[in-house]
């Protein structure tokens, strides 16, 4: 596993629960196929999981 990770936003949460905003917004994702390069730790995991079904992930 790399130090670092990709993650692009794919789908909108428009319509979904506030939290998950709230989740994207953490992760630094604001608009539709913006792509952010995090660490690999274990927080960012469970964030990333919280939102699995609306990015997508990449190593580096």
């Amino acid at each position: 596993m790399s130090d670092k990770i990709k993650v692009t936003l794919v789908k909108s949460p428009i319509g979904r629960d506030k939290k998950i905003g709230q989740v994207l917004r953490g992760l630094g994702l604001t608009k539709l196929n913006k792509t952010v390069e995090l660490e690999n730790t274990a927080a960012i995991r469970g964030m990333i999981v919280k939102v699995s079904s609306l990015v997508k992930l990449a190593d580096v």
